[in-house]
């Protein structure tokens, strides 16, 4: 039983993590010929403020960019 965890940022619409889900699947069944009725996919959707990057968490690294909220 394969389970695949995708953790991102938070801001994924229901449709793109909807498309992640199926498309992560097909991939299993495809490349290792995994049943999709026995595959899990996990999105964890993590804050900004709690994810890190470059040195710096994510919120304040995308304000440095001007990518604001």
């Amino acid at each position: 039983m394969p389970v695949v965890n995708i953790q991102i940022t938070k801001g994924a619409t229901k449709a793109q993590k909807a498309e992640l889900v199926k498309d992560v699947t097909k991939s299993l069944q495809r490349v290792l010929g995994k049943k999709p009725e026995y595959t899990h996919v996990v999105i964890q959707e993590i804050d900004d403020e709690n994810w890190g990057f470059a040195g710096q968490l994510t919120d304040e690294w995308k304000l440095s960019r001007g990518e604001g909220y």
